[in-house]
């Protein structure tokens, strides 16, 4: 029995090692300041002379140059979906303005729509840009760009029946259009044409960029991945927005920047903890895959530059790309991946556990789905993954029934060979072995529940369908952690519960930490506690520990860990009295609170 309760300890010390060593951060050191160098790519700014984008470099070498200054105040084509809201800005033809009707900034009455993409000269800029680079003798003035005046010419307002077609014509014979339609969700199509009137032959490359000015809002978190994200031919690359600042210096690309060549299929773009804004290249399309950090301006650019063509006069060149721009809906997401972007779905941060995460979300969702509540589909969930782990679990408890009944042969071992613990130790492992039990048993359980605990957590983390998602009461949001507090009485006192992040929301833990803890205490109490007087005290404090440690966590986790203890509990008394054991939990109980009485006497 006490090599059973030190392996219950031992297992009980590795999730908590876990635990913390998973929510330890370490900043990365200070980039060394570098000079600017002398040679500089193509610069587009505003009006007030603000850096807007860096235009890719010119096709063949050509010599890079300004762009004309970008207008803030702009003739502007509105985007009406069920999902989106915003317009487009006919000056440089630019994805500016763009909010998600469906989603809110919080749970409060009168809540702001999240506004994804926002315009030069707002905090915040955050926009997606399309052009032309120019190649042989034309000029960045020959092809559209940041601050090219196009114009409507067909189509009013961009909803998923009604596609939109700009039109600009250079005045040299060279006549661009730009069609772009929109689907019932959050993926534009971009159809970028030049008509060639001119009696030569002309050379440019079409390109995507993705912007944002200045380091976004973050959430912080190491378990959430927040900045690029791209997919090169089947690999997968991310990079915090701290990373992509660091990267080396490329004299071509006039700043800091990462080239990747990307030879069938890949996307890139930028990614938030819910949203994301994402260049997708067609099915076997090749590109250039461009990561690029200002220094100075502070801008981090994600650029889709595709191959250089050749458009023959009396011709037309086409090109169409795809741009994501909204909520990370896994149903979407799975139905673009299903048609064709490969690896869509790992924009979606799965983490180290990706083979248990995904299939553990698919499993939520799919409950969620059928009972419309995602509490009672956590709670679900839980069920199912005790059921399969079950056999382990009666394995283990089995096991410890019969360290149960051997407990008088152990006693009667100690007697008879006394402080020799060596000798003790080979003989009961030698009985053991004769009886047929194995003592680590017990632990199994525990420790496949590890890699099970932080998969769940990830999917409750970082999923949007956990997103404000209610369970009952004051339960309305199981991504975030529970509200109540000891400090009003959960909620009979008026005055308010401390702000959720707080040291003071730690120290006054909601209900649901409460009963956590509750429960890890009663688990417990299936068995008598340890003769040993350090592993009492670390078995005594242990559910406190665990209950005010995981009480800033997510409250949908405490959903899962309090219905896995209470299966638990009901699981090991059942068997244990199967077996001929009827564990004494109120006797236990009262032993405990008198041994702790005279400790303190």
């Amino acid at each position: 029995m006490e090599d059973q309760n030190k392996n219950l300890i031992l297992a009980m010390a590795l999730s908590m090692a876990v635990i913390l060593g998973w929510t330890l951060l370490f900043p990365p050191e200070l980039p060394p300041e570098e000079a600017a160098p002398e040679t500089a790519a193509v610069v587009v700014v505003d009006e007030n002379g603000e850096t807007i984008a860096i235009a890719p470099p010119a096709v063949d070498g050509a010599a890079p140059s300004t762009a004309p200054t970008a207008a803030l105040e702009t003739e502007r084509v509105a985007i009406e979906t069920d999902a989106l809201l915003g317009t487009i800005a006919l000056t440089g033809g630019r994805f500016d303005d763009l909010l998600l009707r469906d989603y809110y900034e919080t749970l409060d009455e009168g809540s702001d729509n999240v506004h994804l993409l926002n315009p030069v000269g707002q905090d915040a800029a955050y926009y997606a840009l399309y052009g032309w680079t120019p190649g042989g003798d034309l000029a960045y003035e020959d092809v559209p760009g940041d601050s090219t005046p196009w114009q409507v010419e067909s189509g009013e307002t961009l909803s998923e029946n009604s596609p939109v077609t700009l039109v600009w014509d250079n005045g040299n014979g060279l006549i661009f259009r730009r069609m772009i339609s929109i689907d019932e969700h959050f993926m534009f199509t971009i159809t970028q044409s030049v008509e060639n009137t001119t009696d030569a032959a002309i050379r440019m490359a079409p390109y995507g960029i993705v912007a944002r000015h200045g380091l976004p809002e973050l959430e912080n978190f190491f378990i959430s991945h927040e900045g690029l994200v791209q997919s090169s031919d089947g690999t997968r690359h991310y990079l915090d927005y701290d990373e992509i600042a660091e990267l080396d210096y490329v004299q071509r690309e006039g700043s800091r920047a990462e080239v990747t060549e990307v030879t069938e299929n890949g996307w890139i773009g930028f990614a938030d903890k819910y949203w994301m804004a994402t260049l997708v290249p067609g099915e076997g399309q090749p590109f250039t895959a461009v990561a690029r950090y200002v220094d100075g301006a502070e801008i981090y650019q994600t650029e889709a530059r595709l191959p250089t063509m050749t458009i023959a006069a009396g011709e037309t060149g086409e090109a169409t790309t795809q741009l994501f721009a909204g909520a990370k809906e896994w149903e979407a997401i799975r139905g673009y991946e299903q048609e064709g972007i490969e690896g869509f779905l790992d924009v979606i941060d799965w983490g180290w556990f990706f083979f248990l995460t995904k299939p553990i979300f698919w499993l939520l969702h799919n409950l969620n789905l059928i009972i419309g509540n995602m509490g009672v589909a956590i709670v679900a969930l839980t069920l199912l993954i005790k059921a399969i782990l079950f056999p382990l679990a009666y394995k283990s408890y089995v096991s410890m029934a019969r360290m149960k009944e051997l407990q008088p042969k152990v006693e009667e071992l100690k007697e008879r060979i006394g402080d020799d613990r060596q000798k003790l130790q080979q003989s009961m492992m030698e009985l053991y072995k004769k009886e047929k039990v194995n003592p680590a048993a017990g632990c199994l359980p525990i420790l496949m529940q590890i890699p099970i605990f932080f998969s769940l957590y990830k999917v409750i983390f970082v999923t949007l369908e956990l997103r404000h998602a209610p369970f009952f009461g004051w339960l309305n949001d199981l991504s975030a952690p529970d509200t109540s507090s000891i400090i009003n009485l959960f909620g009979l006192l008026p005055n308010p519960a401390p702000e959720p992040g707080t040291i003071m929301a730690l120290a006054f833990i909601g209900i649901m930490p409460l009963i956590l803890g509750i429960s890890m205490w009663l688990q417990q109490k299936l068995n008598p506690a340890p003769t040993d007087a350090t592993q009492a005290m670390i078995f005594a404090w242990m559910p406190w520990v665990f209950m005010f440690m995981l009480g800033s966590f997510a409250s949908g986790l405490l959903v899962y860990w309090i219905t896995n203890n209470t299966v638990t509990f009901i699981q090991q008394y059942t068997i244990m009295r199967l077996h001929g054991h009827k564990p004494d939990v109120f006797g236990n109980i009262l032993r405990s609170l008198k041994r702790k009485s005279k400790d303190e006497a």
